[in-house]
């Protein structure tokens, strides 16, 4: 059975994150979105697992359903510890099963007197390799994958925080990691410069802060619809049950290149190491970003393709390619109205974004945004990378390209 999947994202119960992620919601738009499968996340919290028991039907098969949207028991975990004199910070999304195994996490870790209650992705005042280790004694089919690994602060690999191997930051624990998470600010490619992280089966989520973010990356599957069968996939990197990866341009992510956000400073790698990794402005030591991280620890050069990998697109949200082919923001209410009535005609934006015919694209809407589609779909766009907690910006249209007779009419 094909379907997508989004493994990582957030409840309203985690901080920073919209009122509206609730289970209704949270089915709404993965179906707007084309995702068929979707973590639950947070289900350390109390307040968020007497939702999910009290909505969710088991299917039989470890996972669950709400009005024919199914989700995994997921939740994210940060770790912030010191080891050897230095602070990390690490985040990772597990997994389960059944209710009856998040009981016993909820339990074993309150034991050891973290606070779960406070934040929907709490913060454990221990070692990654020793959260593992408890979680997986207490069901060895929870899975563990590391969170967005490249990714300043909270990361295996983060420049800031994290460490220069998996091996290092797990310990005898790493022969449990089967699967890592590339983010928002790297995609598969970027991550096969290293030959360290070819076994590793690579994943995309879109670690959603708000529903109309849901599916931004996620995971195109040809198996079972089962946890077990899920689980399996990606343990053994099977490319014939896991198709493809839907990934973000690297560069749109918050943390592709080096800089200093107060300091309006933007620099890719080589331009920060001309300048000692110092903030051109300020002078002090610059957010070195995921590019800039990669290259410190890559073996290969920019471009390698390992034998065995699992293949990528990269895509750009529909509701920003309609914005720029009507000169508007995102929110307004002409973009959503497009946006609502592509959805309606067409059915799902993964589909509408990479399998739509240009023909059927311009029977619900103008030829201007079924061009603004094609050209994200070929690669054709200029793209300002992210950098210190900034996100990337994309143009996909020239600045010489103008508006249509419709687009600018629908201006006023």
């Amino acid at each position: 059975m094909k379907f997508t999947a989004d493994f990582h994202l957030h409840s309203k119960y985690s901080r920073a994150t919209s009122k509206d992620l609730d289970i209704e919601h949270l089915t709404l738009w993965a179906k707007k979105k084309g995702v068929g499968l979707l973590g639950t996340a947070d289900f350390t919290h109390y307040l968020w697992l007497e939702e999910l028991k009290s909505k969710l039907e088991p299917t039989g098969k470890g996972l669950f359903v709400h009005q024919g949207m199914h989700f995994m028991l997921t939740c994210e975990i940060s770790n912030i510890y010191s080891k050897n004199g230095k602070t990390y910070r690490i985040h990772t999304v597990i997994c389960a099963s059944s209710f009856k195994t998040v009981d016993k996490i909820i339990e074993a870790l309150s034991a050891r007197g973290c606070n779960l209650r406070s934040d929907g992705r709490p913060i454990l005042g221990m070692d990654i390799k020793e959260t593992c280790r408890i979680i997986l004694d207490i069901d060895e089919n929870c899975f563990i994958i590391p969170a967005h690994v490249w990714t300043p602060w909270f990361s295996v690999f983060g420049s800031k925080s994290g460490f220069d191997s998996m091996e290092e930051c797990f310990e005898e624990m790493s022969d449990k990691i089967y699967c890592i998470e590339t983010g928002l600010s790297s995609d598969p490619a970027m991550n096969w410069r290293l030959s360290k992280l070819d076994k590793y089966t690579l994943v995309s989520n879109s670690d959603a802060h708000s529903p109309s973010k849901i599916g931004r990356e996620c995971n195109v599957f040809d198996c079972e619809l089962s946890y077990d069968d899920i689980i399996d996939t990606l343990k053994k990197k099977d490319g014939q049950r896991l198709l493809y990866t839907v990934e973000f341009y690297p560069e749109e992510g918050k943390y592709h290149y080096d800089g200093h956000r107060l300091c309006h400073v933007n620099l890719s790698p080589e331009e920060s190491k001309k300048n000692n990794n110092l903030c051109p402005q300020c002078n002090r030591p610059l957010i070195l970003g995921v590019m800039h991280r990669v290259d410190e620890l890559a073996d290969r050069p920019d471009g390698f393709k390992p034998k065995k990998i699992i293949p990528y697109v990269n895509r750009i949200p529909l509701e920003e390619i309609i914005a720029e082919a009507k000169g508007m923001g995102v929110s307004s209410k002409a973009v959503q109205t497009v946006y609502e009535s592509m959805i309606h005609q067409l059915g799902n934006e993964l589909g509408i974004l990479s399998d739509v015919s240009r023909k059927d694209l311009e029977k619900c809407a103008s030829t201007r945004i079924a061009e603004g589609i094609m050209r994200v779909r070929e690669g054709r766009v200029q793209i300002t990378p992210g950098y210190d907690g900034e996100y990337g910006k994309i143009k996909i249209f020239e600045k010489n390209e103008s508006l249509s007779g419709e687009e600018q009419l629908s201006l006023f």
